[in-house]
């Protein structure tokens, strides 16, 4: 570690051996150094179980209810809780200084140079001494009594250990339709992009998780933004994975930091993941024989659909409406598919979530991506033999087998999630 009085560190930093790659920007001696250079995390001799990482930016009225309420979790547990602060205007750096004598396992890094919360992060990983690395928002947003049950996670063997908003026991307090909506669609985005990656979690926008050390060390990073969990998940070595329900509260002091660039950002961070083929998940090959079962579920679906429908509207038979009938016979159809993919299709996912509540989650899931697939069907044959000229029979047959895939897809992804999820 250099300090003021030693020799000036070498031009070169690829020679700088990484436990001399630290410099300290603020002459207050109880500020952490600030790494400098590559963001790879370093095998260490644990000296604690926990390092837990707080980046902030302006979080000052903060710090205290947190530091407080982190402490009383941890009661009893060999850890450490890192502040990296980003300079923040309104002096959080300081702040946090102040309660160092009241917790003695708080260390503070001002950082100054840099900023983002992904690389936050991982300078605190850096300077960290645990065995096990964690992260949580500075904002209280997220609620520091699950960090026990995260700890508990990794403790029964989890590699990575996520809090997540959409399995038993989470929620979001209070979000408009708008962005809900909004990071609903850039996890299927995710899904579609990266499936080996985002896939592996139900709740991939988290920013409150934890991670073995082991998993991350002497893997590059380079995130982009704030969505550090894909980084981890995408370029680390991760074995199980534990999700753990929270609510995802309100903010209550300071100002929201979600910006329309945050979302840019994840964008660009999928494409850097997926562009570059440095993704260490494990590779799933596309599963030919579920797919298969799906599209004979299918096309029973459409024997219901065809039979309801003519039953339903022949003149012969009820002779009600053409639009009614259609609807109708349409629901009917998706019930059968559901019960069909559900019992045989997914049946080695269903069966390990087989409460009433989660087989009616899957269900409505279902519903709503048959309804969009519908959709897309439409669309696309409009597409094919109004702008292409494809002959409709043949239109319809390509966007039926499109469509199918998409359906196959999604709900592999969403309603029946290949994860390694323990609840």
């Amino acid at each position: 570690m250099v300090g003021a009085g030693d020799a000036p560190l070498p031009d070169n930093p690829a020679l700088i051996p990484w436990n001399a790659m630290v410099i300290n920007l603020a002459e207050n001696q109880d500020l952490l150094p600030m790494p400098i250079g590559p963001l790879v995390i370093q095998a260490a001799t644990p000296t604690c179980g926990l390092s837990l990482i707080i980046p902030t930016y302006n979080e000052a009225a903060n710090v205290e209810p947190l530091i407080a309420q982190l402490t009383q979790v941890l009661q009893g547990q060999s850890y450490e809780i890192i502040l990296v602060d980003d300079d923040s205007p309104d002096r959080t750096w300081e702040q946090a200084l102040l309660l160092k004598n009241d917790y003695p396992q708080l260390h503070v890094m001002r950082r100054q140079g840099e900023r983002g919360l992904s690389t936050a992060v991982i300078r605190g990983w850096q300077v960290s001494q645990g065995e096990v690395l964690a992260v949580i928002d500075g904002d209280l947003q997220h609620p520091p009594e699950q960090v026990a049950e995260l700890y508990k996670a990794i403790a029964q063997g989890a590699d990575l250990a996520v809090a997540s908003r959409h399995v038993a026991g989470g929620g979001i307090s209070d979000w408009g339709i708008a962005r809900r909506m909004l990071s609903r669609g850039a996890q299927i985005l995710g899904l579609l992009v990266l499936p080996n990656v985002v896939g592996r979690v139900s709740d991939p926008m988290s920013g409150y998780f934890m991670v073995r050390r082991s998993a991350i060390t002497q893997v590059e990073l380079d995130p982009k933004g704030y969505k550090i969990l894909l980084e981890v998940i995408g370029r680390g070595n991760v074995g199980p994975i534990a999700e753990v329900g929270y609510i995802f509260q309100e903010r209550q002091l300071g100002e929201s930091k979600v910006t329309t660039q945050q979302w840019l950002d994840y964008l660009h961070h999928l494409a850097k993941l997926r562009s570059r083929g440095r993704i260490t998940a494990l590779k799933q090959r596309f599963p030919i024989e579920r797919f298969l079962r799906f599209g004979l579920v299918g096309l029973s679906g459409v024997f219901v659909d065809m039979l309801l429908f003519y039953l339903l509207s022949d003149p012969s038979m009820l002779g009600w409406g053409l639009t009614r009938s259609k609807m109708l016979a349409s629901e009917i159809a998706i019930v059968n598919n559901f019960c069909w993919n559900d019992r045989w299709t997914f049946q080695d996912l269903a069966k390990s979530q087989s409460k009433k509540r989660q087989i009616l989650r899957r269900f409505l899931k279902f519903n709503t991506i048959c309804l969009m697939g519908m959709i897309l069907n439409v669309l696309l044959l409009n597409l094919l033999y109004n702008y292409f000229g494809i002959n409709r029979y043949l239109g319809n047959f390509v966007a039926i087998a499109l469509v199918t895939a998409w359906n196959f897809w999604i709900n592999l992804k969403l309603s029946w999630r290949v994860t390694d999820v323990q609840e």
